[in-house]
């Protein structure tokens, strides 16, 4: 149950406090009326006493008072009888307070049961509310007491001319209503009413002097005990004043009770009737209250005049004209009255009932002492006239005895003396049952009880069974259901605070009935709450009666609350397969939303059903969603801008958002620049790879220091990059938003002009414009936004929508969702299509936080910007083609290839560079080797001239040696500035740069990336630079195998004069190379040719060839391997080129290669730079320090031409003695070898044959067979199996008979032998068909699975393996047992 701000002890010391009524004279009234309240209502804020008061009791025991609260209501007679049942007015009232009190935004209470997460309100206080209403609307009855009047305050204001003559007039005017017999109501508690008198003084208008005067006349006529006076309005009322003071009587006046919030005005339905928006006013006399019962309903005053009802149910300005200290005095006058009127007249009334008592029965003073036959002896109860003869209908007399000791209970209980009242309820209970006066006997119980519970210190248990059989007494004896429904309410709060939740629930379910839906959903509502407050909560109970509480709020015209029990309940059913049941829930909770006109919540329930797999047919899919159509279209399609629609699904976070144009295609031989598209997939490592390319470059850019607001470029923006800054737009660059669309029914949707939402704030303007309500003409200048006429969804279908967004001018951009027209793909029953046209929104959730101990324990979301760019000036863009780039290499092959960079933009471009991860793979030339007639730099002139710089060679025994600075060849970072003419790339201009190319010494499959770097040549815009990126795949392939070793000659080797810069060496190194072609066959290489070796080195480099067959062209087919010998001599470096290394060249074919030259000193360098140590440093700490360079052609035969590859290899002499380390290579299951060979066009491949369709088996066999297993032990059943030949050609067929394998799981439905043959071969001609007979045993009764044999086919031509043909489906025989005659 929930838990309620009341503790149960101030619930029912509340419920049941001493009445007083207010009876005030005009003038009295219209000083109350200053402050838009009347008298009663100004003393309500006040009747609780801060302070504790004491009475005595007969015995003359002190007992205390503690925090009692008084009832003070205005006098309101009635000639109408009250009656057992609420009124009309009464339930109407009730409904609007439920209907008024909604669930406090921070009493939500969560659990957790087992695997469920319940969310629900903490506390409810529209039951609350109705409980407080329902126990002070309890109509006045003849049985009990406890709403019966005390006293009455006779109330004059001081400004009367004779206020004497209206003390006079006001208390015969109560006389009369007392005594005279005909007003019905109000009740009085016992005759000799306690009379208070009240002069009221207005301050702010009165006469103090006259007002001291008259109390004191006042005194001595009625006693100080017995009168008082009250001064107010000590202020003149003042707007600026009001706003300051407190204004505690809002809570106490319910005038919103009979208004419905946010337009739910429904009122409480009469029986039999649906609920109708019938209103209830404070001035209508067929509905006005019993005001004695219903002190809150202040309309009800009949003093009042209109005006003045009206003035009090205004909202605020209660007070106006009272100071803190007129609340002081109004305080002090409730405290005055009850301890020296109220409480003294209570203790009296008390002792003169227990001496009458006493003094009738003549035994004893006290009714402490006194035994059962004390009260047993009185007279029998009267019979009323008007009651029907039966034992609820019993009437007793004013003065019988029994009456007495229920009035002195009353009493008793009322000034919190629960124990006398036990004894006096106990006492009267016994009589009451045994003149079986149902009525008064359950009204007994159940005041017993409660005196029981409030005891202090708690001598007794609750008796619950009093109150169970006080509820079972009101209902089924009695009928008053309004006396059953307090006792309940009592009893199940006193239950809940002992934990007895389990009993609780069980007395509010049996409180529910078909007379009252409001009661019954309440109650079930706190049934629910008991289920889910247990010990080990019971959560489907909770869920289960949350429905029935919904339908019967429902039913009473409570659709608010009827939908918060829907929603409540559906935490429980929701994702627990009960698919059916969320549907019916879903479906009902919008259907409350949409009579509620909550259009939100209806669109959410709505969204649910369609968007969840349901198991719904399509054909309820599609009713669903024409329903929901339907309602969007007459709830929110006249709404101004669009409306959030439910489908399709967009699956936000996969949003993708890429900057910039499409790239071009590639044109003939150009070869376009990869960069990045929304084709591409991402991956982490790869985009990391990037980032580290990006921050070389800029920090080559910015004189080797990376900047420290250094952010990577990103072009495309998903749930994987970094989203938590804007990114920046180019302006007139198009923005492409690719959005990823599901369908979750089974029927189709049809989408229709499909766009993109945004909003736009340009600079130098604050206002913010957006395409839903710009005008068309300003949207047209701001951005230029592409539409998709039409998208269509097939059923559970997943598709992708790329939307284009081209910004016009620089500010911020934001994309805020999708806007389209959806319809169905059938037609409403009508035969209108029902087209509504709303939008969603693109809501990204940013990455969860988790970098502080905050965002460690709670759930954090950072920011997602990917789609709200910023829309810089224009930037320069570069695109970048290749002209004659390969796709495959050899090992170290060199080819020559062209780089066109073209900048696209209207802004010029400076500041070109790029890096790769393979800097080995390319180089653009070094700067002191000028291109030469030899090294073209157009495509046209290269196509057939080689790569390298070449010169003819003049003396093929002696070795050219050049000096070389290796500075002239190495870059200082791994980033390589290109060259442009001027330094500025002109907007529209283009220029072309030759670029050398070599395989991968290693074979296989290689990515190289490349990333070129540009700047703007405006300065100060918000993009530093841009970056354009390239990824190609090379496939390289084996070439040449290449070892080297070097050994000393034990004498002088005969040697040719050393030129300079060679030292003649009086012992020389011979160096040996093996060369053997490792390339296949199958790659299109005839051979190969070594057409030169070369060395490089600082100490020792080459001398002469000392081959004896030195017209030995050196080719090399497949598989061939050739030793070369060369003498190395060493090096006499002169004083000015410490550095410097010394390349020697040695022929062995026509032409001689310039290897110091482009580009083989470049590659050179570059694979050096690329080892653990660079040469200097291998030079210091080697023995021998030479590398060797082998260059080679090899002849390739590609489209019937004959095509020259060229290439090198480099190997390094590290010691003598040891051989040089060949290139590791790739596993060759992971090579990817490219044919360089065009072969011919093969012939279309033949599908293959499926071997298993050539044959059809079937077996023939009888369904059941009966053997009687205790004759003979063994049963044998004839099978047939046909074998049918469905193809053209013959078949060999095998027929295995095969038994279970050792080890494997024995099947019960194959524990049977085949008897006969094992095995069977057959051939079958075109379409025969042949039955083989066989014979199956089985040891015991049971079903058992024929398809255990194996049929093998392949064609009789065929050398291919049979194939198996597989049954799919079980042969089932049951074999029965059957008995002996």
């Amino acid at each position: 149950m929930a838990q309620c701000v009341q503790s149960v002890q101030e619930l029912v010391q509340d419920s049941f406090t001493p009445m007083v009524a207010v009876l005030c004279s005009e003038e009295a009234e219209r000083v109350s009326r200053r402050n838009r309240l009347s008298f009663a209502e100004l003393l309500r804020p006040f009747c609780r006493l801060t302070s504790e008061g004491h009475i005595r009791d007969p015995n003359n025991v002190l007992q205390s008072v503690k925090g009692l609260r008084i009832s003070v209501n205005g006098l309101c007679p009635s000639l109408k009888p009250p009656s057992s049942t609420l009124t009309p007015a009464q339930r109407q009232v009730l409904h609007h307070i439920v209907l008024s009190s909604q669930p406090q935004e921070a009493g939500v209470c969560s659990i957790s049961a087992g695997d469920y997460q319940l969310s629900f309100s903490g506390t409810t206080p529209w039951f609350e509310a109705y409980r407080e209403a329902f126990l002070q609307t309890m109509p006045s009855s003849d049985h009990e007491f406890l709403n019966h009047y005390l006293a009455c305050l006779l109330v004059v204001s001081s400004s009367e001319t004779v206020p004497f003559e209206q003390f006079l007039k006001l208390s015969q005017e109560q006389h009369q209503i007392q005594h005279s017999g005909e007003y019905s109501t109000p009740k009085w508690f016992i005759p000799n009413t306690l009379k208070y008198y009240v002069l009221l003084h207005d301050v702010s208008q009165g006469d103090d002097h006259r007002a001291e005067t008259v109390f004191e006349d006042m005194k001595q006529r009625y006693g100080s005990q017995g009168c008082y006076l009250l001064k107010i309005n000590s202020r003149a009322e003042g707007p600026s004043d009001q706003e300051q003071m407190p204004d505690p009587w809002s809570q106490y006046l319910h005038k919103s009770y009979l208004h419905s919030p946010d337009g739910d005005s429904t009122s409480a339905p009469a029986e039999g009737q649906e609920p109708a928006d019938t209103g209830v006013t404070s001035d209508t006399p067929s509905q006005s209250l019993d005001t004695a019962a219903l002190p809150q309903l202040s309309a009800c005053d009949t003093s009042r005049r209109p005006s003045d009802c009206v003035a009090s149910g205004a909202p605020g300005g209660h007070g106006a004209c009272l100071t803190l200290n007129d609340h002081d005095r109004v305080r002090q006058f409730i405290q005055e009255f009850t301890f020296r009127g109220l409480l003294p007249h209570v203790e009296k009334n008390i002792r003169q009932l227990n001496d009458q008592l006493v003094s009738r029965k003549g035994l004893s003073r006290s009714l402490f002492t006194a035994t059962k036959k004390w009260f047993g002896g009185g007279k029998a109860p009267e019979k009323s006239v008007a009651e029907p003869k039966s034992t609820s209908g019993l009437l007793y007399p004013p003065e019988a005895p029994e009456l007495q000791i229920r009035k002195m209970a009353d009493l008793c209980f009322l000034v919190q003396h629960y124990e006398l009242a036990y004894s006096c309820y106990h006492t009267a209970k016994k009589d009451f049952l045994s003149d079986q006066a149902m009525l008064y006997a359950a009204g007994a119980l159940e005041m017993a009880a409660v005196s029981a519970f409030l005891q202090p210190g708690a001598p007794r248990p609750y008796p619950a069974h009093y109150m169970d059989t006080a509820i079972q007494t009101y209902k089924d004896t009695c009928r008053n259901m309004v006396l059953a429904e307090r006792c309940t309410l009592l009893s199940v709060d006193i239950l809940k605070s002992q934990a007895k939740y389990a009993e609780a629930a069980t007395l509010l379910i049996k409180m529910t009935s078909e007379d009252s839906d409001l009661r019954s959903a309440l109650l079930l509502e706190q049934a629910a709450h008991c289920f889910v407050n247990m010990k080990t909560p019971m959560v489907r109970k909770f869920a289960f009666h949350m429905i029935l509480a919904g339908h019967r709020f429902s039913k009473a015209g409570q659709r608010r609350h009827a939908l918060r029990c829907y929603c409540q309940a559906m935490q429980v059913y929701q994702d627990r397969g009960w698919s059916l049941a969320e549907d019916h829930i879903n479906f009902t909770i919008g259907r409350q939303s949409f009579t509620l006109q909550q259009a939100e919540r209806a669109v959410d329930a709505f969204k649910v059903i369609l968007e969840k797999e349901s198991q719904q047919t399509a054909t309820q899919q599609g009713a669903f969603l024409r329903e929901y159509l339907y309602v969007f279209k007459n709830v929110l399609g006249g709404a101004e801008g669009l409306s959030e629609l439910p489908l399709p699904c967009i699956d936000s976070s996969a949003t993708r958002v890429y900057f910039g144009p499409e790239r071009r295609p590639a044109e003939g031989e150009k070869q376009a620049a990869t960069h990045v598209s929304l084709d591409q997939e991402y991956d982490q490592d790869t985009a990391t790879m990037w980032c580290q390319l990006e921050l070389q470059l800029v920090c080559a850019a910015n004189k080797g220091v990376a900047p420290q607001a250094f952010q990577p470029t990103h072009y495309c923006l998903h749930s994987q990059t970094d989203n938590l800054r804007r990114p920046l737009a180019v302006l007139q660059e198009p923005i492409v938003v690719e959005v990823v669309l599901r369908n979750p029914l089974k029927v189709a949707l049809s989408l229709s002009d499909l766009t993109l939402l945004w909003r736009f704030t340009a600079d130098g303007d604050d206002a913010i414009l957006s395409n839903e309500d710009a005008p068309t003409a300003l949207r047209e200048d701001l951005v230029t936004n592409e539409v998709i006429p039409d998208f269509s969804l097939s059923p559970e279908e997943t598709k992708v929508a790329r939307m284009k967004l081209v910004p016009l001018r620089t500010g911020q951009l934001s994309v805020v969702g999708l806007g389209y027209s959806l319809s169905a793909a059938g037609e409403s029953e009508e035969g209108e299509t029902l087209l509504v046209r709303g939008r969603q929104e693109l809501k990204i959730q940013g990455l969860r936080l988790n970098q502080t101990k905050e965002d460690k324990m709670s759930v954090r979301h950072g920011r997602d910007e990917r789609l709200n760019p910023i829309v810089t000036a224009p930037m320069p863009l570069l695109e970048v083609f290749f002209l004659h780039f390969p796709s495959a290499l050899l090992c170290g092959e060199i080819r020559k290839a062209y780089i066109e960079f073209c900048n696209m933009s209207s802004v010029g471009l400076r500041g070109l560079r790029v890096v790769s991860t393979h800097p080995t793979f390319f180089t653009f030339g070094s700067s002191s080797s000028p291109h030469t007639p030899d090294t073209p730099v157009t495509p046209q002139s290269a196509q057939n001239c080689s790569a390298y710089k070449t010169v003819v060679a003049s003396e093929p025994q002696q070795a050219p040696h050049v000096l070389v600075a290796a500075q002239d060849f190495l870059q200082p970072s791994p980033v390589i500035s290109i060259p442009i003419e001027g330094g500025v790339l002109r907007p529209g201009a283009s220029m072309q740069l030759p670029l050398w190319l070599r395989g991968p010494d290693k074979e296989g499959v290689h990515e190289i990336n490349f990333l070129f770097y540009y700047e703007s040549t405006e300065k100060g815009g918000k993009i530093s630079h841009r970056v354009l990126r390239h990824t190609v795949f090379i496939c390289s392939s084996r070439s040449l195998s290449v070892q080297a070793s070097a050994c000393h000659t034990p004498r002088p080797v005969p040697s040719l004069p050393a030129p300079e810069p060679v030292r003649p060496a009086s012992s020389g190194t011979l160096v040996f190379v093996d060369v053997e072609n490792i390339n296949l066959s199958e790659a299109g290489v005839k051979e190969f040719h070594i057409v030169q070796v070369s060395s490089c080195g600082q100490r020792w480099c080459l001398q002469s060839c000392i081959n004896p067959s030195h017209h030995k062209e050196w080719c090399l087919s497949s598989r061939e391997r050739a030793k070369l010998c060369f003498r190395a001599v060493q090096c006499r470096a002169p004083p000015d080129a410490a550095d410097k290394y010394t390349f020697a060249d040695l022929n062995l074919a026509s032409e001689r290669v310039v290897s110091s030259a482009t580009p083989c000193g470049d590659f050179f360098f570059r694979c050096c730079e690329s080892q653990t140590q660079s040469p200097a440093e291998q030079a210091q700490t080697l023995e021998l320090d030479l590398h060797l360079i082998v260059l080679w052609k090899a002849f390739v035969v590609e489209d019937n031409k004959q095509l020259i590859l060229e290439g090198q290899l480099h190997v390094a002499l590290q010691s003598v003695g040891q051989k040089s380390t060949e290139p590791q290579s790739l596993d060759t299951a992971d090579m990817m070898l490219l044919k360089f060979r065009s072969e011919p066009t093969p012939p279309p491949a033949v599908p293959k044959l499926d071997l298993s369709e050539l044959l059809r088996t079937n077996l023939s066999y009888p369904e059941s067979h009966n053997h009687a297993f205790s004759s003979s032990s063994m049963c044998v059943v004839s099978v047939s199996l046909t074998l049918t030949n469905l193809s053209l050609i013959a078949a060999q067929v095998s027929v295995e008979l095969q038994r279970r394998a050792t080890g494997e799981a024995a099947d019960p439905c194959t524990l049977f032998s085949w008897v006969g043959k094992s095995q069977y071969r057959v051939v079958l001609s075109p379409e025969e068909v042949l039955c083989l007979p066989l014979r199956a045993c089985f040891y015991s009764a049971g079903v058992y699975d024929l398809s255990s044999c194996r049929v093998l086919v392949r064609p009789i031509q065929s050398d291919a393996p049979p194939e198996s043909v597989h049954s799919h489906c079980p042969a089932l025989i049951i074999i029965n047992n059957a008995r002996q005659p």
